[in-house]
């Protein structure tokens, strides 16, 4: 439940307001002036502060600066009589979310309110969502991303939002570059306004200047009608560009215009747009490296590179892996119905040293995949895909060195576990005996073991690589390397 902390000198509409979020299930606190509301902040915790301008001892605008400065989470609304809207103009730049003019309506504040925490929920949902949104319908989402490089991203996302420049995002596929385009826009001075995605990378080149500037009737084949372009359609808003490292040189130039100038002129046509829209970029692409080969614009490059931000791939923040996965094991117990508690100490080990080449989308997908597969109440490591549990059992392999055989294993995971399956009789033999004299050899002894090993770990396995070297915790370089050394087959273990 959300707590809000409502500050008006005026008694009847305090109580008035605290009544009407109270009946939409807000945990609603109250203060007489922004000394109250200053004191109440730093005594307690709130997720928004809904605060009149004039009152006595302090005004809103000093309370607004004061709450800001303790913790610039807190999302802030202002009421305002309609002489003093200049007043909340300026408190909306100063860090309020936005304004209402007296007198107002529950159903106006209600909704006012839910935008604004969806908005900071976008904020707060950036390190586990991509590519698209998943918002808790109660607003109830968290932090997930206590690492650092986290932490840097949502600082420049709250500077990001303030301002109307130009922004580049960059980092590998599946770390949730439109959901930071997204929450740049809806905490920004255009949330109002619309938020327009187009994959560059997914357009013809033949059709991308067309479907960013639209064109004129009979501009070209198949030019049936006019067509209104993504810049106009987003007027007043943002465009989201994404894959913006695809696009060619020509409309790299066109681009770079429009950044300069905010005009564009549509396809078969010879007059100019305006174009009031804040341009959001995003690619994985080295642009350091295709400016040196020529392949993407310098000048273009620096247009969008104003303040970059920088989403670091999964396996950089292992720490926010196990944040990830009770996140979408929550997630995915309201979709599904079903009351899952959590991973197994397995399963979670095997996870946090995967590499996670598909970043956060990737991880999504495993939680699914485990529901799908997983009969218990607990996310256990036969639920895994095989491609995960096979590379966490080799993650720690040493080119260099052989990792140590489990001996206290053996008898544990591989010839216990299915003794009706071996010869009872199978004895191992540590010595030799000729002519009455006991000949004892490390290392021929050693060698025996490993291949007497890894064939009985063969046979229990079905001659399968992968299972092979997980169930027999051999790393699988290791695994591999024996086989080739022993002159083994696994085709024969089938």
């Amino acid at each position: 439940m959300q707590k809000v902390l409502v500050v008006d000198d005026d008694k009847v509409l305090q109580q008035s307001v605290k009544q009407a979020l109270e009946y939409h299930h807000f945990k609603v606190e109250v203060a007489n002036n922004g000394k109250e509301a200053v004191s109440a902040v730093y005594r307690d915790k709130y997720d928004l502060v809904v605060m009149d301008v004039n009152m006595p001892e302090m005004d809103g605008l000093q309370a607004l600066t004061e709450i800001k400065k303790h913790d610039s989470s807190i999302i802030v609304l202002i009421l305002t009589a309609f002489s003093n809207v200049s007043d909340a103009v300026r408190a909306v730049k100063e860090g309020a979310f936005n304004y209402l003019e007296k007198p107002i309506t529950s159903e106006n504040l209600v909704a006012l309110i839910k935008r604004a925490l969806k908005a900071r929920s976008m904020v707060e949902t950036t390190a586990f969502s991509a590519p698209t949104l998943s918002l808790g319908s109660d607003g109830d989402d968290k932090f997930v991303g206590e690492s650092n490089s986290m932490q840097k991203v949502f600082d420049i996302i709250s500077k990001l939002a303030k301002v109307n420049t130009p922004v580049l995002i960059r980092g590998e596929s599946g770390t949730g570059k439109e959901l930071v385009a997204k929450a740049i826009h809806y905490n920004g001075p255009r949330k109002d306004n619309k938020f327009v995605a187009v994959n560059c990378g997914a357009i013809s080149e033949n059709l991308i200047e067309s479907e960013l500037f639209g064109h004129e009737k009979g501009a070209f084949t198949g030019a049936d009608s006019r067509k209104i372009g993504k810049f106009q359609f987003a007027d007043g808003g943002t465009l989201f560009l994404d894959e913006i490292g695809d696009i060619s040189a020509t409309m790299q130039v066109k681009l770079l215009r429009i950044l300069q100038e905010k005009k564009f002129t549509p396809v078969g046509s010879n007059r100019e747009i305006s174009a009031d829209v804040r341009i959001i970029a995003a690619s994985h692409k080295p642009f350091e490296e295709m400016i040196k080969e020529g392949t993407f614009r310098e000048d273009l490059f620096y247009r969008l590179n104003v303040l970059p931000v920088y989403l670091p791939p999964l396996r950089d923040r292992s720490s926010d892996i196990p944040h990830l996965i009770s996140y979408y094991i929550k997630y995915f117990n309201t979709v599904h119905g079903l009351e899952v508690k959590g991973a197994s100490p397995e399963a979670l080990e095997v996870m946090k040293k995967y590499a996670w080449p598909g970043n956060i989308r990737e991880l999504r997908n495993t939680i699914e995949h485990c529901f799908i597969m997983e009969s218990s109440d607990q996310l256990t490591l036969s639920a895994l895909p095989q491609k995960m549990r096979a590379e966490g059992a080799i993650h720690n392999d040493n080119e260099n060195n052989d990792a140590p055989i489990d001996f206290k294993g053996i008898k544990d995971s591989v010839l216990d576990n299915d003794a009706n399956e071996l010869d009872s009789s199978y004895q191992f033999t540590f010595a030799t005996q000729e002519e009455g004299v006991v000949s004892m050899d490390f290392q021929v002894a050693k060698d025996k073991f490993e291949k007497e090993f890894i064939i009985q770990a063969l046979i229990l396995n079905k001659g399968k690589i992968n299972q092979t070297a997980l169930n027999a915790n051999i790393p699988k370089k290791t695994l591999l390397r024996k086989i080739e050394k022993y002159e083994l087959n696994p085709k024969d273990f089938y």
